[in-house]
């Protein structure tokens, strides 16, 4: 049987999404994704296609994640067969009196006493990192978020898209971060998520490296690198040899070549699909004038320094949109000749100039909107919050949070 053809660059795209399965009234974490995938199914299973999408467990028993069932060249109606797979996880999770949450991390759990680890199938993958790790941390039980999956067919292909994927990363949170508060306080970034992800390998800490991947642009050195390097970094605690280097790699951009594609993992989940889809064609708009070699030739675009870009990815993800960019080899990476912008700044440049060569930019623009004109969705929480951290007003907030991924409206300050 021959195998299936590789995709080429921006020829389709996989999108996931990672939500939080809360209690209906107090919005308190619920451990209930098993039962609400047997349910569905009618047994007990990991994962359930519900038509045009799937619904996957992940680590912890609060977390349900949503997904388009096959890469898709039409976001726009992968967006809205997601808020439809929405509307169906809703109505299973209603026999259990829960709901879904938006957001990049509950802002009250507390992972030390509420984390109950997947327990079923892999679960012995799951209790092998509990044991290096500890799971029952923010890092591992509470960092939602949205996964985009960029294919390609070569090695040329790769090193062009590993490239642009490398430069992007520290920018995303500008638009993406949705994780102010973190136990009922304000974290010291607005993307607390990113921090605690930065954090949650620190026992090996070559699994996430420097969160932006080395430079690296062909299979052969990835694997004997990255792979071989995460194989050695993980033997002295993997004696029963249950990892998987794919599965190890927790970086914030990750090549699979075992399906051809660099998967993006920097974006917080917002508050409703269509704002996801929203902020992906945004950065795949960004990225395929990065690899049309718009701005800058392919030999530049390798050489910014991965310490430079993973500290202006931790600089970003502290102050989002209002992170000043002063670097100015990094800026003319955008073609940007000023000394200094703001990340948001940036953003709108490149939806700007994005708008050229992807039409799909001109769909999203109304969910684009609400970042572009009031913030992140990390600084629409903060501002609506305020400095009334009570229990009280963050119920209201996450629930008005809740009912906007119902019903798959943007999330706006009066």
């Amino acid at each position: 049987m021959n195998a299936p053809r590789r995709l080429s660059l921006f020829e389709a795209y996989g999108i996931e999404l990672e939500y939080m399965v809360v209690d209906r009234q107090t919005l308190d974490v619920r451990p209930v994704a098993d039962r609400v995938l047997q349910a569905a199914a009618g047994r007990p299973t990991s994962d359930f296609d519900c038509g045009p999408t799937t619904w996957s467990n992940e680590l912890a028993l609060h977390v349900l994640e949503l997904k388009g069932s096959q890469p898709t060249s039409d976001l726009i109606a992968l967006g809205t067969n997601l808020q439809q797979g929405v509307a169906c996880l809703q109505h299973s999770l209603a026999s259990s009196d829960a709901i879904l949450m938006p957001s990049g991390m509950h802002p009250w759990m507390d992972p030390a006493t509420e984390t109950q680890l997947w327990p079923h199938e892999c679960a012995e993958i799951y209790s092998a990192y509990h044991s290096i790790f500890n799971c029952f941390t923010h890092g591992w039980a509470n960092v939602q978020s949205v996964h985009l999956n960029l294919p390609f067919a070569s090695d040329d292909e790769f090193a062009r898209l590993h490239a642009a994927v490398r430069l992007l990363l520290p920018i995303l949170p500008a638009i993406a971060a949705s994780s102010p508060i973190v136990q009922r306080e304000f974290g010291p970034w607005r993307d607390m998520r990113m921090q605690k992800v930065r954090e949650h390998c620190q026992r090996v800490p070559f699994l996430t490296g420097d969160m932006i991947p080395e430079p690296i642009y062909d299979e052969a050195s990835y694997r004997q690198q990255i792979f071989a390097g995460l194989r050695s970094a993980i033997a002295p605690y993997d004696s029963a040899g249950v990892f998987d280097a794919n599965f190890l790699n927790a970086r914030g951009a990750i090549a699979r070549f075992d399906r051809g594609s660099v998967e993006i993992r920097v974006m917080d989940v917002q508050e409703h699909p269509a704002v996801d889809i929203a902020i992906c064609v945004a950065a795949i708009a960004a990225l395929k004038s990065l690899v049309a070699e718009r701005w800058q030739p392919l030999t530049m675009q390798q050489q910014v320094s991965t310490p430079a870009l993973s500290a202006l990815l931790d600089r970003v993800s502290a102050d989002v949109e209002a992170t000043v960019i002063e670097e100015a080899e990094y800026l003319q990476q955008f073609g940007v000749t000023d000394r200094s912008i703001t990340a948001g700044q940036l953003w709108r440049h490149l939806i700007e100039v994005g708008a050229e060569h992807e039409p799909r930019i001109g769909d999203v623009e109304k969910d684009l909107q609400p970042i572009l004109r009031h913030g992140s969705l990390a600084t629409r929480i903060a501002r609506a919050v305020g400095e009334d951290l009570r229990p009280q007003r963050l119920t209201e907030v996450y629930r008005e949070l809740s009912d906007c991924l119902t019903a798959g409206r943007s999330f706006v300050i009066a």
